[in-house]
């Protein structure tokens, strides 16, 4: 008898190869995959101009740097932006300015698709072999009212496969949305603000996102890495033994070996 429901995850006809160029703009999720993608090595950049919730401020970030990269990981937060009534431009940030100098509007879903596809128009100019990776974050808006959240969740979700059916051969949606909420549905996968996924759901969504999208190099990279992860995160009674430098050198032994096997690996 099954007690959940496994979402089943389309394989992409790409994958992500070990210390990966990767690029991660949206919500304040693709700060939690960040931080997994930091843990194991790969070469990526997250937010780098802060966290940016809706598709318009997904597009400023990517022509507002001059990164590079072969994989670009863009998770959808909310359909809602606030315009500044002075300019008539869309901010990335309201920067605690006073509610009553913007204008909410929600994003229809040509509208949050025409962002995404300028972001991937212009990464492409810079990228031949450009792949993008799509996601809704799976974090509620409360103060919108749930209804309301739900309604946002499903603009960004329809405007996403628009774009993925318009570039099938560059763009692969990951279903991490549908994994908290159809698969993980239980409260004990939340954070104890209820919105929030928990630590052991985003490691879940992880495991996932993991192994349907890394070539068998990046995982037999994880998996090489791990040991030494781990060795250089022991904390030991005292740094100043000899018995904890030898400890030390050894293990540094493992890293150059480890930069040798894998030229992208960088310490």
């Amino acid at each position: 008898m099954d007690f959940r429901t496994i979402v089943d995850i389309k394989k992409p006809d790409f994958n992500i190869d070990a210390c990966e160029n990767i690029l991660l703009v949206g919500s304040c999720f693709a700060d939690n995959i960040g931080k997994k993608f930091e843990e194991e090595k790969f070469n990526v950049t997250v937010n780098p101009f802060g966290v940016m919730y809706n598709p318009a401020s997904i597009y400023h970030t990517i022509m507002k740097t001059d990164s590079k990269p072969r994989i670009a990981i863009f998770t959808l937060g909310t359909n809602h932006v606030y315009i500044l009534k002075e300019t008539g431009e869309i901010v990335d940030n309201c920067a605690k300015k006073p509610q009553c100098l913007f204008v909410e509007k929600e994003l229809t879903i040509d509208e949050c698709a025409e962002y995404i596809t300028k972001a991937i128009d212009a990464l492409l100019k810079r990228t031949n072999d450009l792949k993008v990776i799509l996601t809704v974050s799976p974090i509620r808006y409360k103060k919108y009212g749930f209804h309301s959240s739900a309604l946002s969740k499903a603009t960004l979700l329809l405007a996403a496969n628009k774009v993925a059916e318009a570039y099938n051969d560059i763009v692969y949606y990951f279903p991490a949305y549908e994994i908290i909420n159809d698969e993980l549905r239980d409260y004990r996968f939340y954070s104890p603000d209820m919105i929030h996924p928990s630590q052991q759901a985003i490691e879940y969504i992880w495991e996932r996102f993991s192994n349907t999208l890394f070539s068998e190099s990046a995982k037999k990279f994880v998996e090489e890495w791990k040991p030494i992860k781990e060795a250089l995160g022991h904390k030991p009674f005292n740094p100043e033994s000899q018995e904890y430098k030898s400890f030390i050198d050894k293990t540094m032994l493992k890293v150059n070996a480890l930069s040798k096997k894998y030229p992208k690996f960088v310490f």
